[in-house]
């Protein structure tokens, strides 16, 4: 790996993943908040998992699309996290060119999918506040199980080009990722060659998947809100209202961070570095580890068969 920032050569055999650039000596520190938040993301999503399988009651619409988030942010977490911590614990910075170009497709791949879920979501509250008496009928198990199919399709097929453009650029000037993961700019932004088609690219995905997703969200709560408005009392409203609050909760924690990242990427040019890489890291932890608290309190059933388990475990 000596001389690796001057190095020739077309396709490296392994990045170096720096971390967080200029904090290494707080990496002890900083993996303690980071580790205990994986380990809460990963038992809160189980939780949501094992709960929704166990009772019978919680087998509709809104409890498969919370399994497919949950789902979703098990594998968004795992596929960067563990590296993080290997980084941070073992200073093990080498990652194989091809796991590189792996783990840069399920962080796009899966993040678009944790949108559209959210998207399927929102539907789901619409049909239920708007369409109450037929949402049995419209979200029936064959109408949920082709919505997710849809959601998984697209993402997986958009998320697609970025490790093959990623791929076909000659890098020649270093292979060292000044991150923790292996996002598609900070690799490609190592090529010598033009990646206007890789940038390109991603505006296109991020216009046409975030973008999408908040209209689509916007309109269902338009018409949310007409609805509730048209209700004749204030309690009624309010009741309608917090069914809402959960999913408004879960896209807040997934939508807020993306764009303030998004922003300071673009426009934050006097930025320190390691804020940015921190930053980025939020967006990919504080979601996973927010939905199944939002959900697990927020929800009646869930909370009520969350009790009950553990009084029974520690009667």
């Amino acid at each position: 790996m000596s001389d690796s920032n001057t190095t020739d050569f077309t396709n490296p055999s392994t990045f170096i993943l720096l971390g967080i650039p200029g904090l290494e000596a707080a990496y002890t520190w900083i993996s303690i908040p980071f580790c205990a938040m994986y380990a809460l993301a990963v038992l809160g999503n189980f939780t949501i998992l094992f709960i929704v399988k166990r009772e019978p009651s919680l087998h509709g619409p809104m409890f498969y699309f919370l399994c497919m988030l949950a789902v979703t942010d098990l594998v968004m977490s795992t596929s960067t996290v563990p590296k993080m911590l290997s980084i941070f614990w073992f200073n093990s910075r080498e990652i194989d060119f091809s796991a590189c170009l792996t783990q840069m497709y399920f962080i796009h791949c899966f993040s678009a999918m944790e949108s559209g879920i959210l998207v399927a979501m929102a539907f789901d509250r619409y049909v239920s506040i708007c369409h109450p008496l037929r949402h049995s009928t419209i979200l029936t198990n064959s109408v949920v199980a082709k919505i997710g199919l849809a959601v998984v399709l697209r993402s997986g097929i958009l998320a697609l080009p970025y490790p093959f453009l990623a791929r076909r650029w000659p890098y020649c000037r270093t292979n060292i990722i000044p991150h923790f993961c292996c996002g598609h700019i900070a690799v490609v932004n190592l090529a010598c060659a033009d990646i206007r088609i890789s940038s390109y690219y991603g505006l296109f995905d991020l216009f046409s998947v975030i973008g999408m997703d908040v209209c689509f969200i916007a309109v269902s709560y338009t018409q949310i809100l007409r609805a509730i408005f048209r209700l004749p009392t204030k309690d009624a409203r309010l009741k309608t209202f917090g069914t809402c609050i959960s999913h408004l909760c879960a896209i807040s924690a997934l939508y807020i961070p993306d764009f303030f990242s998004s922003l300071m990427h673009r426009f934050g040019h006097n930025v320190p570095r390691h804020f940015l890489v921190l930053f980025a890291s939020v967006y990919l932890l504080v979601p996973p580890v927010l939905h199944p608290i939002i959900y697990g309190v927020r929800t009646k059933q869930i909370r009520a068969r969350l009790l009950r388990l553990l009084t029974h475990k520690w009667a």
